[in-house]
C-alpha cells in the first residue's frame, strides 16, 4: 500500500507529496517540526506536541494555517490512513515559497505536511547493555541565536555533533553550551543520577523542553524520586552514578560510558531501569 501523506489540507499519495525548491524550508531550514510516537494505535502526548509546534511557530513568526483542533484531526487521519499501530509521525510546517532572498514576509504562505510511518529504533541490545557516547566539540547554538525551545527545521548544529559521534563509532554525542554546561544530546535530553538524586539540565542551558523529558520527570516524582533541574558540567557526567537519555525515538536509554569513562558499574542502573519500565507502561496504556 502506497504511503499517504497529509499535504496542506488533504491526504495525497507519497509520490504527490511535493513542495517547491523555492520553499524557504528547503532553502534556509525556515520552519518548525514535531516528531511524535504512536503506541498501540494511540498518538502519544499529541496535544502537548501540537502546543509546542504552535509555540515554536510563534517565536519565529510563522503562521500555522489551521486551528489546533483541525491540526490534531489531520494528524489522526494520517495515522489512520496508513494503518500505523506502533510508529512515528513527522509533522512539518515550512515558511513556504519565496525568493532566493532571506525575507520571510514575501513567502506565499506556509506548507504543512504530515508523515506517519514506521520508525527505526535503537536495537534492543543497547537498552539492555547501555550505550556509549562522546562529548561533542560542536557547541550548542547560543540561546540568543536560536532559543532551544524552538524545534526548528535547521538541525545542522545537531547534525555536526552527530557526525562526531559516528566518526567515533558511537551513536550519540553530548553537546555543551557556550559556558561549558551540558545542553543535551544531538536529539535527546540528558539525565544523571548522583547520590539518589536525579539531575537534568534546565531549558536555559540549551536543552529542548522535551515531551518525553517532561513525562519522565512526572513519572519519577510519582515514585517520590527527587528531580532537580540544574547546570551540569562534563565532570558531573564523568562521576555520576547513572546516566540516561530521553527522547521521542530513544524513550529512556541508559548511558554506560562517556569519553572512555565508565558510568557506575558499566550497566544501566536501577533508576534508569525503573524509569524505562514506568515509561513503557505509561506509553502503552490503553
Amino acid at each position: 500500500m502506497a504511503l499517504k501523506v497529509w499535504l496542506d489540507d488533504k491526504l495525497v499519495d507519497e509520490a504527490d507529496a511535493k513542495i517547491s525548491a523555492f520553499d524557504h524550508g528547503v532553502l534556509y531550514g525556515d520552519g518548525v517540526f514535531e516528531g511524535i510516537r504512536v503506541y498501540n494505535g494511540r498518538i502519544f502526548e499529541l496535544e502537548a506536541h501540537i502546543k509546542r509546534l504552535y509555540e515554536s511557530a510563534k517565536v519565529i513568526r510563522l503562521d500555522v494555517p489551521m486551528s489546533k483542533s483541525k491540526l490534531i484531526s489531520a494528524v489522526e487521519k494520517t495515522v489512520e490512513a496508513n494503518g500505523v499501530i506502533d510508529g512515528y509521525i513527522r509533522l512539518v510546517m515550512t515558511r513556504g515559497v519565496g525568493t532566493l532572498g532571506l525575507n520571510p514576509f514575501i513567502c506565499e504562505g506556509g506548507r504543512l505536511f504530515i508523515i506517519a510511518d514506521n520508525i527505526q529504533l535503537y536495537p534492543e541490545e543497547l537498552y539492555e547493555k547501555g550505550m556509549k557516547v562522546i562529548s561533542a566539540t560542536t557547541v550548542r547554538n547560543h540561546p540568543l541565536a536560536l532559543p532551544p525551545q524552538v524545534k526548528s527545521l535547521n538541525y545542522l548544529n545537531s547534525i555536526l555533533a552527530k557526525i562526531e559521534a559516528l566518526d567515533n563509532d558511537v551513536p550519540e554525542a553530548i553537546m555543551y553550551n557556550h559556558e561549558g554546561y551540558v545542553a543535551e544530546a544531538t536529539a535527546d535530553n540528558v539525565f544523571i543520577v548522583k547520590n539518589g538524586v536525579i539531575y537534568t539540565p534546565p531549558v536555559e542551558a540549551g536543552a529542548l523542553e522535551g515531551i518525553t523529558r517532561g513525562v519522565v520527570i512526572k513519572l519519577a516524582r510519582e515514585e517520590k524520586l527527587e528531580v532537580v533541574e540544574k547546570n551540569l558540567t562534563r565532570c558531573d557526567l564523568y562521576i555520576c552514578d547513572e546516566f540516561f537519555l530521553t527522547g521521542t525515538a530513544a524513550e529512556v536509554i541508559g548511558i554506560v560510558e562517556i569519553d572512555g569513562r565508565v558510568i557506575g558499574d558499566g550497566k544501566p542502573g536501577p533508576y534508569t531501569r525503573l524509569l524505562r519500565k514506568k515509561f513503557f507502561r505509561y506509553a502503552h496504556r490503553k
